[in-house]
C-alpha cells in the first residue's frame, strides 16, 4: 500500500513520547504517480523525457523578433515573493529589449479577481500572458480563451491543466522540493520522529504535488518519519500560527518537526512556536523568502528555508515567452537558453529551474528578497 495513498492509519508503535497516536485522514496530496529522488549518498538517475502536453495558440500572428506586449498576472500583488518575480521579469525584458511586461493582479488571493484581470487583457489584446494560477481549474478557461485568440501563454509558480497554456516554468521540480524539505528536516531531528505539515489549501495543486512526493520520498529514504497531521494556513500568517500552536498542543512531544509550504505559513509557524515556548523544540523547515525568515533563523525558531530564487523564476518566464514567440521553444524542445541562467532543461511542456536552494543561518544574510 503506497504511503501517499493511505487515507487513515493508526500508529502501531509509539514515537517520541511513547504514546500511540491515531493518524488523521490524509488530506492535501494528490493521487498522481510519484517518482522519489535518490536517497542521500545514492546516484541520481535522470528520468526519461516526457512528451509535450501543452496547448497551442490558434492563428497566432508572426511575432518573430517583433516587440511583445505582455501582461503578468500573479496570484497576488503587493507581497515580497511576487514583487521579486516581477523584478526578474523586468530584468529579462530590459536585457531582451523587445518585451514590455506589465504586472497586474488581485490584491488578495481571489480566483475570480484573477480571472477577471486576465480576461480584461485578453479582450483588450496582448501578445502574451504570464500567470501564476490561484486555482488550476477555475483559471484554465480564460487561458484557453487566450490561446484561441492566438495569444502566447506561459505559466510560472502555480500551474493549470497543461492544455490551457503552452509552457510552465517550474520553479523547482516537485521531487526536488520534496527531497530538500525531507532531507533538511531529517537532518534536524535525527532521521526519525513525528512531523506535521501546514500547506496553503488542500486544493492547491503544487502543494498537493509536493506533499505526495514528500510522502513517497520519506517512505523510501526515512521510514522512521511519521506524519501526524496536515493543516491549512490559507496564505495567512496569523492562521498559520494558530494551526502551528494547535498541532503542537495536539501532539505534544510527539511532534518533532513542522514543514511549512508557503511564504506566510513559515514565518507564522516559527513565530507562534516561539511565543508558545517551543522555539527549537519543534524543527521548522519550510518555503519562504529569505528576508521574512532572517529573524526567525537568527532566533533559532526556524532551522532552514527551502526556496528557488523568485527573481530567477520571473526572469526565466520572460525568456520562455520570448522564445515561444520567436519559434525557438517548440513542442519537443529539450533546452531553453535563458540569458544569465544559461541553458535550462525542458521536460514535456515544463521549463525546469533545477534543485531548490537551502537557506540557513550560515548563508541567509547574503540574500535580499
Amino acid at each position: 500500500m503506497g504511503f501517499a495513498k493511505v487515507l487513515i492509519l493508526v500508529l502501531a508503535a509509539s514515537i517520541s513520547c511513547g504514546a500511540a497516536l491515531a493518524q488523521p485522514v490524509w488530506r492535501g496530496s494528490d493521487d498522481l504517480p510519484t517518482s522519489p529522488r535518490a536517497c542521500p549518498g545514492k546516484k541520481e538517475e535522470p528520468p526519461p523525457p516526457r512528451a509535450y502536453d501543452g496547448g497551442l495558440p490558434a492563428g497566432a500572428p508572426d511575432r518573430v523578433g517583433k516587440p511583445l506586449v505582455v501582461v503578468d498576472v500573479p496570484r497576488i500583488t503587493g507581497v515580497g515573493y511576487f514583487d521579486a518575480t516581477a523584478r526578474g521579469m523586468k530584468e529579462a525584458a530590459a536585457e531582451l529589449g523587445t518585451v514590455e511586461v506589465k504586472t497586474e493582479g488581485p490584491t488578495q488571493i481571489s480566483t475570480s479577481q484573477q480571472v477577471g484581470v486576465i480576461d480584461d487583457h485578453v479582450t483588450a489584446g496582448v501578445d502574451g500572458v504570464l500567470f501564476a494560477a490561484n486555482d488550476p481549474i477555475a483559471v484554465a478557461p480564460v487561458l484557453r480563451k487566450a490561446l484561441s485568440r492566438g495569444i502566447n501563454v506561459v505559466g510560472y509558480d502555480s500551474d493549470v491543466s497543461p492544455e490551457a497554456r503552452q509552457w510552465f516554468v517550474n520553479r523547482a521540480e516537485p521531487t526536488g522540493i520534496a527531497k530538500a524539505l525531507i532531507d533538511g528536516l531529517a537532518e534536524q531531528i535525527g532521521g526519525s520522529g513525528g512531523l506535521a505539515i501546514i500547506t496553503s489549501t488542500y486544493e492547491a495543486p503544487l502543494q498537493a504535488r509536493w506533499i505526495a512526493e514528500m510522502a513517497a520520498y520519506a517512505a523510501k529514504c526515512y521510514p522512521g518519519l511519521v506524519w501526524l497531521g496536515t493543516a491549512e494556513g490559507r496564505e495567512d500568517p496569523a492562521l498559520s500560527g494558530r494551526e502551528a500552536r494547535i498541532l503542537a498542543r495536539r501532539y505534544g512531544a510527539a511532534l518533532n518537526g513542522l514543514i511549512t509550504l508557503t511564504n506566510f505559513a513559515t514565518p507564522g509557524a516559527a513565530e507562534a512556536l516561539g511565543q508558545s515556548g517551543r522555539c527549537g523544540e519543534v524543527a521548522v523547515i519550510g518555503l519562504a523568502t529569505p528576508n521574512v525568515m532572517k529573524p526567525h533563523i537568527a532566533s533559532g525558531c526556524a532551522q532552514a528555508v527551502v526556496l528557488w530564487n523568485p527573481v530567477d523564476l520571473g526572469y526565466a518566464a520572460v525568456y520562455a515567452l520570448r522564445a515561444v514567440a520567436d519559434g525557438e521553444l517548440v513542442p519537443g524542445a529539450t533546452t531553453l537558453k535563458a540569458g544569465r541562467l544559461g541553458t535550462l532543461r525542458v521536460d514535456g511542456s515544463e521549463v525546469l529551474l533545477g534543485m531548490p536552494y537551502v537557506y540557513t543561518a550560515d548563508n541567509i544574510g547574503a540574500f535580499n528578497f
